[in-house]
């Protein structure tokens, strides 16, 4: 037993370790964005940031969509039916060119959607309204490529190879910087774009991401029978309702999770820049460590749905409760660290005495909600590899915007219960809401568990 147990630890990390570098990467090239488009101008800076805020919602949403094909094809791997894994691939690259025209044409009309947020008491310079369009209009051109990179992403690691993805976007990284500076500050012969010149490396970096990963597919000797899998039909539409079935839930809980904390963004912005920059450096932390038990929660739905298909639902169950006592391990060590270096860390951010006091006090709250944040994303990816995602869905809305929003308003904004505390009170109810989300996960993860070996094994061959 402790043999298996040894083996199954040595098997998830060996899947999460190139997710978590990958993540790394995808972090860098937004952090590398971000600098060089400021360093160009503040007006640079602020169009590119007004683009991102409309950015990743949108484009989170069809990942969010296709990201269920991960577990569709660990299934399908360890059920040992691999012939099948083609035409699913196959619909997921349907799916994800029909999302690529809608998409596009969002974004190319997303000028109406930012002079909506300008209002007569806070207008947006026209200066950054012409940043954003022409951002959002330069990187909607790499949306196909983008939603394309992302299934062959999805088949590989639903193999169990999740190397292709991190070398890929390390890659992308390195590219990203070069063109970057070449467009942004017009070298070479080149106009000098500015933050625009971001939004057209972006689309160049996609395409290169896409070519990448298509070339490894086509190439690579593991992935042969795959390749070589007879076409017999290329519209399979009940494969296409079942990836859509099965991902609507997925890409609308990641909407909900971006579009919270857009809205908190906006519900802090009258108080004031000091307050706003303490928030947004927490968050930025945040974000860096989040790349943990995402890359822990995708290696779990691998090894849940692989485990799955070969009829192995007593190993499935082991697997999960192994990634959860590994996220909850990692989440306090995690903790302390914020905890004990939290000076280094946001002097790293900021040299601003009035920031940093604040910093001190939201850096405190970022470590709790750590062991909530990690519990509640490996257990919503045991549910993926349940292919339960429903219950994400329903269980997110609930979390995050009945109770988690609510909670921060009421504590930062009002004197309802004591006195308003700022940024502190929605970092609370950040909190609040995810402790909901990892009992409520964990409570629909058991419950699933527990049911008929029969119904278990019907639910993950969908």
């Amino acid at each position: 037993m402790k043999l298996h147990y040894r083996l199954e630890i040595k098997n998830i990390i060996k899947l999460a370790v190139p997710v978590l570098i990958a993540q790394i990467s995808q972090t860098a090239i937004t952090f590398v964005d971000t600098i060089m488009a400021g360093n160009y101008s503040a007006t640079a800076l602020s169009g590119v940031a007004i683009a991102v805020s409309i950015w990743l919602p949108t484009i989170l949403f069809g990942q969010g969509l296709l990201t269920v094909l991960t577990p569709i094809i660990a299934n399908l791997n360890g059920a040992a039916k691999r012939d099948q894994i083609a035409i699913h691939t196959r619909q997921g690259v349907i799916i994800a060119l029909f999302l690529s025209i809608i998409m596009m044409l969002f974004l190319y009309h997303s000028d109406k959607l930012i002079t909506l947020r300008s209002s007569t008491d806070h207008p947006i310079d026209p200066e950054m309204v012409n940043v954003a369009v022409s951002f959002l209009r330069a990187i909607m051109w790499g949306v196909p490529a983008f939603l394309l990179f992302f299934v062959y992403r999805n088949q590989c690691e639903g193999l169990s190879n999740t190397k292709p993805a991190m070398v890929i976007i390390f890659i992308a990284l390195l590219a990203n910087i070069p063109i970057n500076y070449i467009l942004i500050y017009g070298k070479l012969g080149l106009p000098a774009f500015g933050g625009v010149g971001c939004g057209i490396t972006a689309a160049i970096i996609f395409w290169l991401m896409f070519a990448l990963i298509r070339i490894y597919t086509l190439t690579t000797s593991s992935q042969q029978d795959v390749r070589k899998t007879p076409m017999v039909k290329l519209f399979d539409f009940s494969i296409i309702k079942n990836i859509i079935v099965l991902g609507t839930p997925l890409a609308l809980a990641y909407f909900f999770e971006v579009s919270l904390f857009a809205v908190v963004a906006l519900l802090i912005a009258p108080l004031g820049q000091t307050t706003v920059a303490a928030h947004q450096i927490i968050f930025t932390i945040s974000s860096l460590t989040f790349a943990i038990p995402l890359s822990l929660g995708v290696a779990t739905s691998i090894r849940v749905g692989f485990l799955l298909g070969k009829s192995k639902p007593i190993l499935a169950k082991q697997s999960a409760y192994i990634s959860l006592t590994i996220s909850l391990m990692l989440a306090i060590i995690v903790a302390l660290i914020l905890v004990i270096f939290k000076s280094p860390i946001i002097e790293v951010f900021t040299t601003e005495s009035t920031v940093i006091s604040i910093c001190i006090q939201l850096i405190i709250l970022l470590a709790i909600y750590q062991v909530s944040d990690y519990l509640q994303v490996v257990a919503s990816n045991v549910l993926r590899g349940y292919k339960d995602t429903q219950s994400i869905f329903f269980i997110t809305l609930i979390s995050y915007w009945v109770v988690g929003l609510p909670v921060g308003y009421i504590l930062g904004l009002t004197n309802i219960i004591i006195e308003p505390i700022g940024a502190a009170g929605f970092w609370i109810g950040f909190i609040s809401g995810l402790s909901v989300a990892a009992i409520l996960l964990l409570t629909r993860m058991v419950y699933i568990q527990r049911q008929p070996i029969d119904v278990i094994l019907e639910r993950a061959s969908r």
